[in-house]
């Protein structure tokens, strides 16, 4: 090799092969005079940006100022954009030309490595705090609750879980309209999140579920009447908002055995929602799933 060979694999070997030990390094082989490079550019670097957290880092070779590189790596056209590991080719990305195609096939790479990211970082940190907010929501002290969430916030505010909780906390509350203009400030693709889902779940149904200053009349109500679909399904909200999750299932399960399409199957939404808003790995609901299948199929 000649000596402008020789710097040229050094740099490679320094700003590429040796950040690849431990990041996922996107290769964008580019030229000035290429005109689809320049319209991929702003592409690449958005999505390199936006994964900067993943542990992604992009690295541009000009293939005219680099051509042993380039050679190396069999480059027969521009743009050509790879992706290295441990400093090995674990994917050709030159296929996606949008943002939404390039952070899809990221995305799908990232699970398959165990690349070094500050987002793994943060998350090894607050899971375990995360887990206790979630057990002090549990026990149903929402104010406590929701200062954990609050405090878990400050390091990772647009976490979805964390999101989730705090809009739980805010609805088990009663500040349904707090938590309404926290979900609003959720971002777009945040929002698509299953724990934002659970958030919103829990308040439309505590909209839906108004607490009863006493429970007593409702359950008489619904005991005098076992006809009577609709006093049975304001007991359960009142259950609901109580609180009373075991009772709430029990009064919904007896509306759908009784008349499953009773109101447009409200019954069966409301429960389905009850279900939604525990949590669907929580083995409470994997019990209440197999009441409700029993009486659907039998």
């Amino acid at each position: 090799m000649t000596a402008a060979e020789k710097e040229a694999v050094e740099a490679f070997r320094r700003d590429v092969v040796e950040p690849s030990m431990t990041k996922l390094v996107m290769i964008d082989f580019w030229a000035e005079w290429c005109g689809p490079c320049k319209a991929l550019s702003p592409v690449i670097e958005k999505v390199a940006a936006d994964y900067a957290d993943k542990g992604v880092l992009l690295a541009k070779i000009d293939t005219d100022a680099n051509q042993f590189i380039a050679a190396q790596f069999q480059i027969k056209s521009i743009p050509t954009v790879y992706a290295m590991f441990q400093g090995q080719l674990v994917a050709d990305l030159t296929s996606a030309r949008t943002e939404s195609q390039l952070k899809g096939m990221l995305d799908q790479i990232l699970k398959q490595l165990p690349v070094d990211s500050a987002e793994a970082k943060t998350e090894a940190e607050i899971e375990p705090l995360i887990a206790m907010g979630e057990q002090v929501l549990a026990e149903g002290d929402a104010e406590r609750a929701l200062s954990v969430f609050e405090q878990i916030a400050e390091i990772a505010p647009d976490h979805p879980e964390v999101v989730s909780g705090r809009v739980r906390a805010l609805v088990a509350a009663g500040r349904l309209a707090d938590a309404d203009a926290m979900l609003a400030a959720v971002p777009e693709e945040a929002a698509k999140a299953p724990e934002i889902d659970r958030a919103r779940a829990a308040l439309d149904l505590a909209r839906s579920a108004p607490p009863a200053a006493d429970l007593q009349p409702l359950i008489a109500a619904a005991d005098a009447d076992p006809e009577n679909m609709q006093a049975r399904f304001d007991l359960a909200n009142a259950q609901m908002a109580a609180g009373e999750r075991d009772a709430a299932a029990d009064s919904l399960l007896a509306i759908v055995a009784k008349d499953r399409d009773w109101n447009d199957g409200a019954a069966r939404t409301q429960f389905l929602k009850l279900l939604e808003v525990v949590g669907l790995e929580d083995p409470w609901v994997s019990g209440q799933r197999r009441r409700l299948s029993a009486i659907l199929f039998t």
